[in-house]
């Protein structure tokens, strides 16, 4: 079983050292395929990796905050992160089937 943690953020790795989080494997980019049934990825990943991590029969924990839009789209330091209410959360993700009824000619959905 592999704890990953999933960042190219120096703040969100110093944040994670401060905690002491067991992390296995550090990584900026996450392939699911190399996700093993037990591991656990930290992160902030879009959904459709959540799902696929779910999937394969691993844990997901995001990486959650309170951001105002005024600190979206720039570095963030480990203060910072504390700042903002930075905490670990566990998610389970699956995907579903989107609905008949929702389907029309403007919404693929």
């Amino acid at each position: 079983m592999t704890t990953w943690f999933v960042t190219r953020h120096p703040g969100a790795i110093e944040w994670a050292q401060r905690r002491g989080l067991p992390v296995d494997r550090l990584v900026e980019h996450l392939d699911p395929d190399h996700i093993a049934p037990g591991d656990t990825v930290i992160g902030i990943l879009p959904v459709n990796l959540v799902a696929r991590v779910c999937e394969r029969g691993a844990r997901y924990l995001n990486l959650s905050l309170d951001l105002p839009a005024a600190a979206r789209g720039r570095e963030l330091s480990a203060d910072e992160l504390d700042a903002y209410g930075a905490r670990i959360e566990g998610y389970e993700v699956r995907p579903v089937a989107p609905s008949d009824t929702h389907q029309n000619e403007d919404c693929p959905l």
